[in-house]
């Protein structure tokens, strides 16, 4: 069962797929590094060449392949999700969805699929992409899909589900959108969890025996906020220093990103790892300080012995952007089963074992003297769509003040 890889990256959602029987013919993969992972871990995967796609045509990347028109079973792709973010949303240049430059690669993609005619195309992305309003791509992929069936007898027909990775056994709440399109038309229903709540595997599961490459030097929090990790408990974040929390009140309640000064808990799943965290963004250790790079593998399901080439940073982004492979591998199974009836049985290949009851929480310190200062009050953020930056929604909206920003609804 080939498949044409896009956006690869670091392989994540490849290593699940070939666990569950597909195999690379192609791997398209601009970034220098992801290149050199691939080639570090999976020598035998092809690299297109030029990585860029859209600097070739589909019908050179297909001949790169080896592949005909139709024998594909498979393409594959993790376009960049930064369009189709909620999290984007709150920055200075927000979630423009199809608006976004870097949502253009959307179209070769759909190029690469008219020309090569595979089975089956599965996309893996944030759940923006599958919003219904203008900020996700589902109306306009469902609007291409329509034109490509109608150019070439297909019947290709598109699904989505949404998941959450940690019903699926992977130590992380990480909520994803797949798409999957049927050449045959079939409607393709979500797989079934495989752990409830109270199954969840934990971080300390995923990382309790894990021995950091990086030195503690090399991961000790940096900027303004450093020092007062280590006065948070585990699981919390900057809204235990609130009037609702229960530290000193620095902060107003939810006025910051909720990644703020966030720590893992032994007990619990990770919370999202992300690919390009802020100094003061986690999910940090449970010690107060940066996750290694072998931590955050394990967090994402990745096997120990796979090698992120790349400076920390470069590895931090090569992973956070990562599909975990369990999760790809759960979606790849229920594919083989419902599109190429293969049925395949057993523990899954990137399975995480439980490692038991976790040790009691780690020691909370008090507050530095040097943010003694800054206790005072605070007010809480005014409500969603509210605060500093809003604007009225009329035509002859301008940006509100921030008393304006706390009475007005838009």
């Amino acid at each position: 069962m080939k498949t044409i890889s896009v956006f690869t990256g670091a392989g994540g959602l490849d290593l699940g797929l070939e666990a569950a029987g597909f195999e690379p013919a192609l791997c398209i993969e601009i970034d220098p590094d992801a290149r050199a992972t691939l080639a570090a871990n999976r020598p035998r995967w092809k690299l297109s060449e030029p990585g860029d796609l859209l600097a070739a045509s589909p019908e050179a990347f297909l001949k790169q392949a080896g592949l005909t028109r139709g024998e594909a079973a498979l393409i594959v792709a993790g376009p960049e999700c930064q369009p189709f973010s909620h999290a984007a949303r709150w920055a200075s240049n927000g979630a423009r969805g199809l608006t976004d430059p870097r949502a253009h690669a959307l179209e070769p993609l759909l190029k690469l699929m008219e020309v090569s005619l595979p089975r089956g195309v599965l996309l893996e992305n944030v759940y923006g992409l599958v919003r219904p309003d203008h900020l996700g791509a589902i109306g306009y992929l469902k609007h291409r899909i329509n034109q490509i069936n109608q150019r070439n007898g297909t019947h290709y027909m598109i699904s989505e589900f949404r998941l959450n990775c940690a019903d699926y056994g992977v130590p992380q709440v990480r909520r994803r959108a797949f798409i999957a399109i049927d050449r045959e038309g079939g409607v393709l229903e979500p797989p079934e969890p495989t752990h409830t709540r109270e199954e969840y595997v934990t971080a300390w599961d995923a990382i309790g025996d894990v021995e950091a490459s990086e030195s503690l030097e090399e991961l000790e929090p940096t900027g303004k906020w450093a020092a007062l990790l280590a006065t948070i408990p585990e699981g919390k974040n900057y809204l235990w220093h609130t009037a609702r929390g229960g530290g000193v009140e620095l902060f107003g309640w939810r006025t910051r990103y909720w990644s703020f000064l966030l720590k893992l808990a032994k007990h619990k799943p990770s919370w999202t790892i992300t690919a390009n965290p802020g100094p003061a963004m986690g999910p940090f250790h449970w010690d107060s300080r940066r996750l290694s790079t072998a931590e955050t593998l394990r967090l994402q399901a990745f096997p120990d012995r796979y090698e992120i080439v790349g400076s920390f940073r470069s590895q931090r982004r090569q992973i956070g952007n990562a599909t975990p492979p369990l999760l790809s591998e759960v979606v790849a199974r229920h594919i083989a089963y419902h599109w190429f009836s293969r049925k395949i049985t057993g523990r899954p290949a990137y399975f995480v074992k439980s490692k038991g009851t976790c040790p009691p929480p780690a020691n909370r310190y008090p507050i530095p003297r040097k943010y003694l200062g800054l206790v005072g009050s605070y007010d809480p953020h005014p409500g969603a769509t509210l605060g500093p930056g809003a604007v009225r929604s009329d035509a002859n909206s301008t940006p509100a003040t921030k008393s304006e920003a706390a009475r007005t609804t838009l």
